[in-house]
């Protein structure tokens, strides 16, 4: 086992720890992108699976949203070797948002309609827990944007219930920041997938990583205080578990 992965789920596991993640038993759906935070997040759960003390399984699924160019099959193919069952779902999204909605603001109704494509998959599989590759830089970022775009200080919750599907949405990568999760997604050689979608560098996600970047280099420190805040006010749903 590589030894930087199995120090990498002990930091997932901290996170799954801190905030109640996984439960004896459960059936934990790992939502596959195809970018380095999704499969890394697939990587660790499934090493932490055969140590952890509460028993889980874990599953990938993958909603494909129909961007050309776009090849599963290595990710298919790592699942297999890691022994993790993978199911992967082709969708027209990308054609009702680009080509027939041609939103302006298309990343809001993409994300929608993901999320109901991956909730309606893994529910009709009997699976009612997701977990999802959102990191410690995601996390900053969002709390960001609420506050700069929207003047209020939110972000998604580490443990999201859904009552209208049913799904606990679970973050177990808050933790673990950005540049680690690239630099050990190429050191382990997981089979990445790009993605084209034209929106990928001219988000306002985008402009707020570009911001909060520049800031950094004056204030090192700066996005773990703001991570640390987050926890300390806390935000709804950020107050830790520990005893």
């Amino acid at each position: 086992m590589n030894q930087a992965l199995n120090e990498f789920s002990g930091t997932v596991r901290r996170a799954v720890d801190d905030y109640r993640m996984i439960e004896e038993g459960d059936t934990i759906a790992v939502g596959v992108s195809g970018g380095k935070d999704s499969l890394l997040l697939l990587a660790a759960l499934q090493h932490l699976s055969t140590y952890y003390p509460k028993h889980f399984r874990v599953e990938a699924v993958t909603i494909e949203l129909g961007f050309p160019g776009m090849d599963f099959t290595p990710v298919k193919t790592y699942c297999e070797n890691i022994g993790v069952p993978y199911t992967c779902l082709k969708t027209d999204i990308k054609e009702i948002v680009f080509d027939v909605r041609q939103e302006d603001n298309p990343c809001s109704l993409c994300a929608k309609m993901r999320r109901g494509a991956i909730n309606d998959a893994i529910t009709q599989r009997g699976i009612t827990k997701l977990a999802l590759g959102h990191h410690f830089d995601d996390a900053v970022e969002t709390m960001m944007m609420s506050l700069l775009f929207e003047g209020r200080i939110s972000c998604f919750r580490p443990v999201t219930y859904l009552d209208r599907s049913g799904v606990t949405q679970i973050r177990p990568l808050i933790y673990a920041g950005e540049k680690k999760i690239a630099a050990l997604a190429q050191e382990l050689q997981l089979p990445v997938v790009e993605n084209p979608c034209p929106q990928d560098k001219t988000s306002k996600r985008y402009e707020i990583k570009t911001l909060l970047a520049q800031m950094s280099r004056d204030y090192p420190d700066m996005k773990s205080k703001i991570f640390g805040a987050m926890q300390r006010l806390p935000l709804p749903g950020w107050e830790t578990c520990k005893l």
